[in-house]
């Protein structure tokens, strides 16, 4: 395989697309290898890339079955319980934190 084609930064032409760009059309890469990809020039540091794949040989992205939503679920269960207090904390705990807000913050009772 020779050297990409490189493209300057919102100037990659007509059928090329990142991955984003592809799952915003409802499409995955399906196995191709990168087509092209775009640079972005920064000034202290080395070129931001991104990498461009053809849309044309592009597949729609797999459904999720019931097995999939499943797992899902479960696993967005565990990010809202609380290992300090043993609760569902009702809301997403920040990795930052590890623990919910009260669990943290033990001091700060609501002042009201």
């Amino acid at each position: 395989m020779g050297a990409l084609p490189v493209f300057r930064w919102r100037l990659a032409p007509d059928g090329y697309a990142t991955r984003r760009q592809l799952r915003a059309q409802g499409l995955r890469p399906g196995g191709q290898d990168v087509a092209a990809q775009l640079e972005r020039s920064r000034r202290r540091r080395g070129p931001l890339v991104a990498y461009l794949y053809r849309v044309e040989m592009a597949k729609p992205v797999r459904p999720m079955t019931p097995a999939r939503w499943a797992a899902l679920a479960k696993a967005n269960a565990a990010r809202r319980f609380c290992p300090e207090c043993r609760r569902d904390a009702g809301y997403v705990i920040p990795p930052s934190l590890g623990m919910c807000a009260p669990c943290a913050y033990p001091d700060t009772q609501h002042a009201a």
